[in-house]
């Protein structure tokens, strides 16, 4: 068994529950998802991200909205639409149903 292999496919099964986490209360840019990704020691790289918030995005989870910035070019800040806020709901049980497997599974030990 690879367990980097393994360890891997858990985090990208994970990324698009944690990026709708992340953006439930409200909208953010994309440098402040990676940052906040990396806080709760995700990493993800742009080239990984982008592509995952246009499917997302293209998916109808996300909506996103032009902003100024003091720093440059106006940014793109994206937020959950009415499906993604469902879709989120649906996911939050889904994590506590599995959580609570292996919970059970890890104190039969």
């Amino acid at each position: 068994m690879n367990i980097e292999n393994v360890k891997s496919q858990m985090r990208k099964g994970m990324l698009d529950y944690c990026i709708l986490l992340l953006l439930q209360h409200q909208p953010a840019y994309t440098s402040d998802i990676i940052n906040k990704l990396k806080d709760a020691d995700l990493l993800v790289v742009e080239g990984t991200l982008y592509p995952l918030l246009t499917r997302m995005k293209n998916g109808g989870l996300l909506k996103y909205e032009w902003q100024e910035s003091t720093q440059g070019p106006p940014r793109k800040y994206y937020a959950l639409t009415d499906l993604g806020t469902s879709v989120l709901v649906e996911l939050n049980k889904a994590w506590n149903e599995i959580s609570n497997t292996v919970g059970i599974l890890k104190s039969l030990n």
